[in-house]
């Protein structure tokens, strides 16, 4: 008898089963639909290789040429772009507001002394940034065995939050940057932010590894004072920054992506029985 009834449920089951969706593909019967009348995603192609840009980028540096930026005097050879001491940040021409980026860039080597004993130690060592919308910046520093404060470090948003973990690879080889970046909302009222709606979000990946997760960008990147936001536009460049240090970038490219700030109405969530 109880075989008979495990048979029964087994059947019961697979019957449900068979009627979870009709000819048009829909779920019917006890399943779960949200109501919510998603549009169908955009079909992209991805790259041979994660560090490879999807169809659906937009290269800002492929190599060849700098036509995406503006600013200072930087040199393009072998595919790389490279900035020297005092020659400027440079800005894409193109405005951003809420992006996945990926960048490349390898730190020099290390100066050091007759001895062999290094000479440039802490900021002064393989120092720049990207900024996000020209405020927000991702630090980039040689942290390779090189000890400075911990959210000034390569990896860290600076002066706001440290990265997890140190995955700094040696000066001269080439390591990359995956930053997940939303947009602030901010309430403007003349040259005031008068309230801040949604403050930015920032995920970074060093060389593949989670470094910063979903942190809330406080405002401003300040070196010399407290974050807070100030007014700007709701796109605006991505900057790389010249900090006195020989620096070499490859392999840029952006993704707009949309602002993920809207959030189903409750009454629009729809259960079935």
């Amino acid at each position: 008898m109880k075989k008979m009834m495990v048979l029964f449920a087994l059947f019961a089951v697979a019957a449900i089963g068979a009627r979870a969706e009709d000819e048009a593909g829909q779920f019917v019967g006890g399943d779960y639909k949200s109501g919510i009348p998603w549009k169908t995603p955009a079909v992209v192609t991805p790259g041979d290789k994660p560090c490879d840009p999807p169809s659906d980028a937009i290269v800002l540096f492929d190599g060849t040429n700098m036509d995406a930026w503006e600013g200072g005097n930087w040199n393009v050879a072998d595919g790389v772009m490279t900035v020297e001491p005092s020659s400027g940040s440079i800005r894409t021409k193109q405005k951003f507001g809420s992006v996945q980026l990926h960048v490349e860039f390898a730190t020099p080597p290390v100066n050091k002394d007759e001895n062999g004993n290094p000479v440039d130690f802490g900021q002064a060592r393989g120092n720049s940034g990207i900024f996000l919308m020209n405020h927000y910046e991702v630090q980039v520093l040689d942290s390779f065995g090189n000890e400075t404060y911990p959210d000034g470090q390569c990896g860290s948003i600076y002066k706001q939050v440290p990265p997890q973990v140190n995955v700094c690879k040696a000066p001269g080889q080439w390591q990359s940057y995956d930053i997940i970046f939303t947009r602030p909302i901010l309430r403007i009222e003349g040259d005031e932010v008068v309230e801040v709606i949604r403050p930015a979000y920032i995920t970074v990946f060093q060389n593949g590894v989670l470094v910063v997760n979903h942190w809330a960008i406080q405002g401003e990147t300040y070196f010399h004072r407290t974050p807070n936001y100030i007014p700007i536009e709701d796109k605006e460049p991505i900057q790389l920054q010249d900090h006195h240090n020989r620096m070499q970038f490859r392999n840029i490219w952006v993704r707009e992506i949309p602002d993920s700030n809207v959030i189903p109405a409750q009454d629009k969530i729809q259960h079935y029985e």
